[in-house]
Formats: C-alpha cells, sequence, structure tokens
C-alpha cells in the first residue's frame, strides 16, 4: 500500500518543505513526490489472512504519527486528503517540482510531446478554467494506492474485478472537491489527473489517440493484453536504455528485470495498472488499484482497503465471470458517475440496473465484500469493523467530500478563509482516527 501525503502549515495553507521534512522523518519507507508540498510512504507488503489488515492499520497511524511529529520541527502538517483545499494557482507551478531529477525530466518530457501548455477545464458545482505550463496541478492529486500480488492465470479476473467496481470506490471515498477555490467534482482527483498528464494536442484528442490516464476500452483476458495495449498505443516518454536482454537471461536461469517494461508502464496511468516485479529473487504480478483519494482518516483508508480487497476476490471467483454480463463502456461510466457525484451517484449494476450507489453496496455488496475477505482468511472481528465503517457510511452518507463541502458551506463568509479554517478543522478530526461519517458539522 502506498499513502501520498500533503504538508500545510499552521494556517492550513500548503508547506513547500518536503525536502527538510523527509530528512527530518529519516525512514526509508518515506520518499518525495511531484511538488514541494507532497510525501509519500510506501508500506511493506503483508498478507491478508487472519489479523494482518488490523495491524497494518496501527502500523500506519504509528507511522504518520512520528513523520508528523518530525515534520512540526519544520513547522508543518501531514494531511490525508485527496486534494488539499487551500492549494492556489501560485501554489502549482515548474518551481513547485521536488528536486528529484525523475520529475523535472517528465516534466520536460511530456511538454515535448504535448507541444503547447496544458489547459484545465473542469466543469462541476462550478467551473475552473486555468492554462498550465508544467505538470504541476497533478501533484495536487494525492491518492492511496492498494496492490494485490495475483497469480498470473488469474490476473484477468482480478483486473477485470477492480475495473468493474472503479465507480462505486470512488463514490464511497470521494475526498477531492475543492481545487484551486472551486467546488467542483465530489472525486475532482479523476478529472484533474486526465488532463494534467494529458500529453495529446487537440488534434490528436479528436482523431481518438488514447490518453496517458486510461481507463481502459475493454475487458482482458490476461495481463499480456495490457503490456501489448501499453507497446501498441503509447511512446516512450522516459529514455532510458537496459543492455540486460530478457531472453538470454531466461536462458542462463536467471529473472529477467524488464526495467524498459516496468519504466513504461510507470508512466502510462491506468486507474488499475499492471505491475511486474520481483521479490526475494521471485518474479510476481499484482493489480495496483490508483481509483482512491488519501483519507480522510487512517480507519477510513484500512476500511475502503477491506472493501476492495474483499470484493475483488468475491467477483473474481464468480463463475460465470460477472462482468460479461456489464458492457466496459457502463463500468466507465459508472467512475464518472461515482468521481462527480460521490455518496449520491447513481450507477449501474448487472441484474440490478441503474440504483444509488450507497443502496447497491447496502443491499449487494457489502456481503460479497464479506464473503471475498473470508476467503482471504482475514479474521472475523476485523472485517466486521473495517466493513462496518463502509455501512454507516452509507447510512450516514457522509464521505469526506460531503463533510468537506458542508462544512464550508457552514463556515460562510469568503470561500479562501472558509477552506483554510475547514482544512484546521480536517485535520483535528484526522488525528482522532474516528471515520469521517461521525465528524460534526460545524462548531
Amino acid at each position: 500500500m502506498e499513502i501520498e501525503l500533503n504538508l500545510v502549515d499552521d494556517a492550513g495553507l500548503p508547506a513547500m518543505r518536503n525536502a527538510a521534512v523527509l530528512d527530518a522523518i529519516d525512514d526509508d519507507l518515506w520518499s518525495t513526490e511531484l511538488a514541494q508540498f507532497n510525501i509519500e510512504v510506501n508500506l511493506p507488503p503483508f498478507p491478508l489472512a487472519a489479523k494482518s489488515l488490523g495491524a497494518l492499520e496501527q502500523t500506519v497511524r504509528d507511522a504518520l504519527n512520528h513523520a508528523d511529529a518530525r515534520a512540526r520541527r519544520h513547522d508543518a502538517r501531514l494531511m490525508l486528503v485527496g486534494i488539499l483545499p487551500t492549494l492556489r494557482e501560485t501554489d502549482v507551478n515548474e518551481a513547485a517540482l521536488s528536486a528529484n531529477p525523475r520529475y523535472r525530466l517528465l516534466n520536460e518530457q511530456i511538454l515535448a510531446a504535448r507541444g503547447e501548455v496544458f489547459h484545465l477545464d473542469i466543469e462541476g458545482e462550478e467551473h475552473l478554467r486555468i492554462f498550465a505550463d508544467s505538470i504541476s496541478p497533478e501533484a495536487a492529486c494525492t491518492s492511496v494506492q492498494y496492490h494485490l500480488q495475483v497469480g498470473p492465470r488469474d490476473f484477468g479476473a482480478y483486473w477485470n474485478a477492480a475495473q468493474m467496481i472503479a465507480g462505486v470506490q470512488a463514490a464511497l471515498a470521494a475526498n477531492s472537491p475543492f481545487l484551486l477555490g472551486r467546488e467542483l467534482w465530489a472525486e475532482t482527483r479523476i478529472p484533474l489527473f486526465e488532463q494534467a498528464t494529458d500529453t495529446r494536442t487537440r488534434e490528436l484528442r479528436e482523431q481518438g489517440v488514447r490518453p496517458r490516464v486510461w481507463f481502459g476500452e475493454r475487458w482482458i483476458t490476461s495481463v499480456l493484453d495490457l503490456f501489448e495495449e501499453n507497446s501498441r498505443y503509447y511512446s516512450s516518454l522516459l529514455p532510458v536504455f537496459d543492455e540486460a536482454e530478457p531472453l538470454d537471461q531466461i536462458a542462463r536461469g536467471e529473472v529477467p528485470g524488464l526495467a524498459e517494461l516496468t519504466l513504461h508502464n510507470g508512466t502510462i496511468y491506468r486507474w488499475n495498472r499492471p505491475v511486474y516485479d520481483i521479490a526475494q529473487g521471485q518474479p510476481h504480478l499484482r493489480v495496483e488499484n490508483r481509483v482512491l483519494p488519501a483519507g480522510p482518516t487512517v480507519a477510513d483508508t484500512m476500511a475502503n482497503g477491506a472493501f476492495y480487497y474483499g470484493l475483488v476476490r468475491a467477483l473474481a471467483d464468480e463463475r460465470p465471470a460477472p462482468w460479461h454480463d456489464m458492457s466496459f463502456p457502463l463500468a466507465a461510466a459508472n467512475l464518472r458517475n461515482g468521481a462527480r457525484h460521490g455518496i449520491t451517484a447513481m450507477v449501474y449494476w448487472p441484474g440490478v440496473g441503474e440504483l444509488p450507489v450507497t443502496e447497491l453496496v447496502l443491499r449487494w455488496l457489502l456481503p460479497k465484500a464479506a464473503a471475498g475477505l473470508d476467503r482471504w482468511g482475514v479474521d472475523g472481528v476485523v472485517r466486521d469493523r473495517l466493513l462496518g465503517i463502509i455501512e454507516q457510511r452509507c447510512l450516514a452518507g457522509q464521505n469526506g467530500a460531503a463533510w468537506q463541502t458542508r462544512t464550508v458551506r457552514s463556515l460562510g463568509g469568503e470561500r479562501p478563509e472558509a477552506l483554510r479554517l475547514m482544512v484546521q478543522r480536517y485535520i483535528e478530526h484526522m488525528h482522532t482516527n474516528a471515520p469521517v461519517h461521525t465528524w460534526p458539522i460545524g462548531y
């Protein structure tokens, strides 16, 4: 699991101090992200069985508490949120990029491929239209990524299952309603990420050239379907050449690293991305679920993870495969509806039709997620506590996006000040680890 976080000062504004904060944290689990107001923690792999999910929750809380204490030495705080609500246009420019040379090179290559500045145009509750001369607006997107190691023969089923539920995930966990002072989508990360990394000119978009942030266009039967699409549809952004010959390595009994494939794959931002990697000398495949925003709390993050891991297992095991009764464009439409409307979204599900996402989850999907967690061997007490958070979130009708927008409206006054006060209150609630559906609105 990877978690991206924002750095803010005591006033709730962005703190451009990730290099100093990371030096203070002094832990290999932590690393830079795209902008100087971002950092990331990468958790070691763990089995899903028994009480591991509960233990991981405590591990994450301990890591974040330690990092937050170190960040305070540099007048910064950590915030788990999909988009930092107090970001301003002056905070997202090339000067805000982290010092890591990889980000500078990626910025140069995307701009060179595009040949023109970025035009962000997102219409939601309000309308945002701005131009950007770098990929820095992408840094506004802070996510949690759930990785699931699966066998090669099972990969297609798990990827299809993850695609099938992406819209439900986005709706339930939406936590990014504000961008640069405007209220847009419940999960504004989705359109922002699509537009902020788009290497296509207007002409190429009109010709149907695929974007680098991509839901996909079909169900698959094998991981090879995705890697073949990567090779066929996308040019390389990072000019790195690996002298190792994979077939020669296999002939010698070695495990090929496939460095060029993995680097290229890392510049194609599928919402569910295939990952090839090597651990302890053994090659393996993972589905990397990239749909969800960070936060609001560790408890919410672990509940979202439990729902995902359980539901994809249940759907991948079903015979006949449930996605055969759902067109791929409907799955893509679910993602946009879930991101746009959040916990009030209407979504489509095979055999049921179109219905509120909360009704779908409460009546049909939570039991499947519970059954899936049982198949992974997850402890029943851990399962019930984490899925109970999802259940209560649906009953309360309050996720992170709903709490943010309701709180800003209750505060009234000028938008920048309301956002700043909301961020301060958000951080206070975040540190209690009480799930977001329990957070009060107003003072």
